[in-house]
């Protein structure tokens, strides 16, 4: 399973260096001998690290292989970057819940209501954005409506307020 652990913010330079932004992991835990993954045309395509500078704490220059020119680098400006699941150890920062995309959304009957494809961080109002059959839906993130959290299945339950997602 890969697992989202940066952002390429831009290009640094003009030969393919970009500067990333690391979310639940520290710079320092990544072993740049493994493998990293940014989409492109919906598939996982593989990168090494060439080069990997830290620079503050959550932050880094980094060149990847295949990436030699400030083309290259644009064009994967603002791609997440992904790592396999069994490489790297993933602990959300306290209010970040970016790691719920991906996961499934199902009602407190286990109705599957869409899938988690986003996080808003509205502050005092932290909302989920669903993908769901009828459109895309907005779902205020709450402890009080939270039912069920399944890490292994990737599963969340939610006591969903009534009229937030229209029957097809």
């Amino acid at each position: 399973m890969l697992l989202k652990i940066a952002r390429v913010q831009k290009s640094n330079g003009t030969e393919g260096e970009v500067v990333v932004n690391f979310h639940g992991i520290s710079p320092e835990d990544i072993d740049i001998k493994d493998p990293v993954f940014i989409h492109f045309d919906g598939l996982p395509v593989p990168f090494f690290f060439e080069s990997f500078a830290r620079k503050g704490n959550t932050k880094a220059f980094v060149r990847l292989t295949g990436i030699i020119s400030l083309a290259d680098a644009d064009e994967i400006s603002g791609k997440y970057i992904y790592a396999d699941s069994a490489n790297v150890d993933i602990v959300p920062d306290e209010g970040d819940f970016s790691f719920l995309e991906g996961w499934t959304l199902t009602d407190r009957n286990g109705c599957i209501k869409g899938t988690v494809s986003g996080f808003l961080d509205i502050p005092n109002n932290p909302c989920l954005e669903i993908a769901a059959p009828t459109g895309n839906v907005i779902m205020p993130l709450h402890d009080d409506l939270i039912s069920d959290i399944d890490e292994t299945a990737r599963i969340l339950s939610m006591n969903i307020p009534e009229g937030l997602f229209p029957e097809k």
